[in-house]
């Protein structure tokens, strides 16, 4: 299964990465675009559920890590508020 890195800036300025088992946030997510911290905090749950069930479907046993990278991201998102923006800076193989 194709796995991807998606680098994220965040309204205060801060870079992290985060990893993905499944290319689906190359279909929710374009990289130079920025988002609504609530649209991208959506847009993730929705990309991490579909990947779990990707691997789920695959390997017989969800994915920890797509768990993982959403803990992440909300934990990140709730320093914010909801109308600021993040960006989706660039995708990496």
């Amino acid at each position: 299964m194709p796995e991807v890195m998606f680098d994220v800036r965040w309204p205060d300025g801060s870079a992290r990465s985060y990893y993905s088992p499944s290319l689906i946030v190359e279909e929710y997510f374009s990289a130079g675009s920025g988002y609504p911290v609530s649209d991208f905090l959506d847009r993730s749950r929705t990309c991490m559920r579909i990947a779990d069930e990707r691997v789920q479907a695959k390997y017989g046993f969800g994915c920890a890590q797509s768990r993982r990278t959403l803990d992440l991201i909300t934990e990140s998102a709730a320093r914010f508020d909801p109308a600021d923006e993040v960006t989706v800076e660039s995708f990496r193989r």
